[in-house]
């Protein structure tokens, strides 16, 4: 359930940089906080991921924090205000690099994420053994 929280209207009108000024909407927070924003969000990139780019995922959540499950070493965390997965490995510090990208502009997360999923996907394809398993369950509906 979202609660609404209008403080002046749903469009707040902002000045800034002299004489041009922008319009701002507010977004409805979740009832339950930011762990509902966090979960807001991640539902929000699971659907744009979806619909966007044929992506399949899952979505978890506990502790404050979403996780979108996209591939095989491609798990997106969500806190509400970010999201961030790892993108890679610094052989030179011996650590993970992990990319990010703020939750407000969801569509060009997702696209992001999609293209690395691209690249997961052309490093470590599907074995043969699911593609047919796949293939024999899609025939059969």
């Amino acid at each position: 359930m979202l609660e609404h929280r209008p403080q002046s209207g749903v469009l707040k009108r902002i000045e800034s940089f002299g004489a041009s000024t922008m319009l701002i909407q507010r977004t409805a927070m979740p009832s339950d906080g930011k762990a509902g924003l966090a979960v807001l969000s991640a539902h929000r990139l699971q659907s744009e991921l979806s619909a966007q780019h044929g992506v399949p995922s899952d979505l978890h959540d506990g502790y404050g924090l979403a996780l979108v499950s996209v591939w095989v070493g491609l798990v997106v965390w969500c806190d509400g205000e970010r999201f961030w997965w790892l993108s890679g490995w610094d052989e030179r510090r011996h650590r993970p690099v992990y990319a990010w990208h703020a939750a407000l502009d969801i569509e060009r997360a997702a696209h992001r994420i999609a293209r690395r999923r691209q690249t997961l996907l052309s490093d470590h394809p599907l074995s043969p053994a699911i593609v047919e398993l796949s293939s024999t369950t899609l025939s059969r509906e």
